[in-house]
């Protein structure tokens, strides 16, 4: 099934002729009808000669109204450019063309209506005027067909001339992430809320479970019809009308976007190829303020220039849209900016939550490129570059890629040691990735912090990996998977809840010798109630402590290593002849005062020596 979208000038007969083509008359608003004049979009369908069915989605033509226009006519398959004999091209036929180009509709026909109405050689040059206009657009070279809807003359061969072209077309791709960019909400009685748009990207089934992109609820799909039939499934490219289960009309607006749960993100900010229009009546500026148009969508943005500070009508550049509203859309999605009521430009969208960017910088525009023509192994490089580390399902998301290609991708190019895996097993979703320069970086920045920690506590031994952590902007579970890494290629050594530079030993000043020296000669002139107060900062204690000189029992309390390896010999010896030892026990044996005596049964507790039973110790 395809989707066609009129185009044209008001009254030049876009709805009259999409009666005479279906029966079905698309003016559905009583003040349509009442005005002779389309306001929004309508909807109307044919079954081709061939048998295929196309939909077709009828646009205003006035210029009040091009943003109604544009909210429906970004999914077609064929534009359908409807030209009044009578007036032939006028302004809002070149916008609609310029906006038909903009969103690249891959094919095109021209209905030339109201033939009734005007001489044979009229109608020629008509036809000249058209095939100028159409030169260097998409539409170039389209066939044109006379019609009259009041006669209906011309009309067959205009059906044939439609079915030829789409008989030439490729379905749209289904790559399993279904997008239905919501042109309309309505609410049907004994039903509950209906949305309808063209569906893109994937297919809908009854019962899935869908959520709406921007606003992220969750709801339910009770139905579906096409073409007010009743569908079990939906495939991509087809006008659907959903039912939703738990949601009001209220709670969506034009410009959500319908999907399943989890993948897509919206954004405020996309990278962009600009190409502004011929017929832009200024030069776009640099921080100016526009409407950008996407799917059904229609929010407020500002136009960041990448390259210079204006560009001129007919010219093509680099952009950032920064927009003060999300956008539900994907990397190579098409959009249209506007001002004043007058369309400047568009293009394509190359990359979707894009961070802010240096102006003119030559390495920014040439990975922009990439981003736009380049391979897919090009596009996965750059889209993994842009945000490090990328997560599987993100990265597919950004590089808009089927999973199973970029899956197949990723494994070459980690294999090839073009991007490093964070993640054990296959490739898929929860890990993570970087790319070899990416990682080149980590490593540099883990050796900086671990020597700036080193500067900063020359006698430790190690870093907290806390610290580490968070030095380097990494989640848990992805600094996991790093360390193990790093500690692979010898980056760092892990010496319990430290991290460390293989190979490094504290090393003490002259002075921090001396009087290491003469602290451990005081705790040995007095073993048992050696000096609280020490003379010694925490590291050089700690230090003593790494290299088994002395045991720290408690914040006060530090025996020597041969004194606390003597006492617990006794203490143990005791309690085999004794069965037991209480603190004041271990004060008489030694000739100690009960403080020192408590930190040591207290430690040798928490070090599962001995166990506390009452007032007294046993071993364990």
């Amino acid at each position: 099934m395809f989707v066609i979208g009129t185009a044209g000038h008001v009254d030049h007969g876009k709805s009259t002729l999409v009666e005479a083509l279906t029966g079905i008359d698309p003016d559905r608003l009583r003040e349509e009808k009442e005005r002779g004049m389309t306001i929004d979009l309508g909807f109307a369908w044919l079954q081709l000669p061939s048998g295929n069915e196309v939909s077709i989605i009828d646009v205003p033509g006035h210029e009040r109204f091009v943003n109604n226009m544009l909210a429906g006519i970004g999914g077609i398959d064929m534009g359908l450019l409807v030209v009044a004999a009578d007036e032939a091209v006028m302004p809002q036929t070149r916008e609609h063309l310029a906006i038909l180009d903009l969103l690249q509709i891959p094919r095109g026909i021209v209905a030339l209506t109201k033939k009734d109405l005007v001489e044979d050689e009229w109608l020629d040059l008509v036809s000249s005027d058209i095939l100028e206009v159409l030169e260097g657009t998409v539409l170039e070279g389209s066939d044109i067909y006379p019609v009259s809807a009041k006669t209906g003359e011309g009309l067959p061969e205009l059906i044939n001339g439609i079915d030829g072209l789409l008989g030439e077309a490729t379905p749209k791709r289904d790559v399993g992430r279904p997008r239905l960019p919501i042109d309309r909400a309505f609410t049907i009685s004994g039903f509950g809320t209906v949305v309808t748009g063209t569906l893109i990207d994937g297919s809908l089934k009854v019962g899935q479970e869908v959520e709406l992109a921007i606003s992220g609820k969750s709801t339910r799909i009770r139905g579906i019809q096409t073409h007010r039939e009743k569908q079990e499934e939906a495939s991509p490219g087809t006008r659907v009308a959903a039912n939703l289960i738990g949601i009001s009309q209220d709670e969506i607006s034009r410009g959500e976007v319908l999907t399943t749960a989890g993948w897509l993100r919206p954004t405020t900010a996309i990278d962009v190829r600009l190409r502004v229009i011929p017929d832009a009546p200024l030069p776009l500026r640099h921080n100016m303020f526009v409407t950008v148009h996407s799917g059904s969508n229609e929010v407020i943005g500002r136009l960041r220039l990448l390259e210079g500070d204006t560009v001129l009508p007919g010219e093509t550049t680099w952009a950032q849209l920064k927009l003060e509203s999300p956008l539900a859309v994907v990397k190579g999605d098409y959009y249209v900016i506007r001002s004043n009521q007058t369309t400047l430009g568009g293009g394509n969208i190359v990359e979707t939550n894009a961070r802010r960017h240096r102006r003119n910088n030559a390495a920014l525009l040439d990975r922009l490129a990439v981003m736009e023509m380049g391979s897919d192994r090009d596009v996965l490089v750059q889209t993994i570059e842009g945000s490090m580390p990328s997560e599987f399902r993100d990265l597919v998301h950004r590089a808009n890629m089927q999973p199973e290609a970029a899956k197949a991708e990723l494994e070459e190019m980690a294999a090839e040691g073009l991007v490093i895996k964070m993640g054990t097993g296959d490739v898929g979703p929860g890990m993570h990735f970087y790319t070899a320069s990416g990682w080149d970086g980590v490593v540099a920045k883990a050796r900086s912090e671990l020597e700036s920690y080193y500067s900063l506590f020359p006698l430790r031994r190690g870093a907290p990996k806390e610290e580490i952590r968070s030095r380097l902007g990494m989640t848990a579970n992805v600094f996991n998977h790093a360390l193990l890494k790093l500690e692979e290629d010898g980056v760092i050594a892990e010496n319990g809840a430290l991290l460390g530079l293989p190979g490094y030993e504290p090393k003490m000043s002259d002075e921090q010798k001396r009087a290491v020296a003469s602290y451990l000669k005081g705790l040995e002139s007095s073993p048992y109630s050696p000096p609280t107060d020490a003379p010694l900062d925490a590291d050089i204690l700690n230090l003593l402590s790494d290299e088994g000189k002395v045991v720290r029992v408690s914040e006060s309390v530090v025996f020597s290593s041969a004194a606390y390896q003597e006492m617990v010999a006794k203490i143990s010896s005791h309690i085999r002849e004794s069965g037991e030892i209480t603190v004041a026990d271990v004060r008489d044996l030694f000739g100690t005062s009960r403080k020192y005596a408590l930190a040591l049964m207290d430690y040798l507790d928490a070090q599962r020596i001995t166990r506390r039973v009452g007032d007294a110790r046993v071993l364990r």
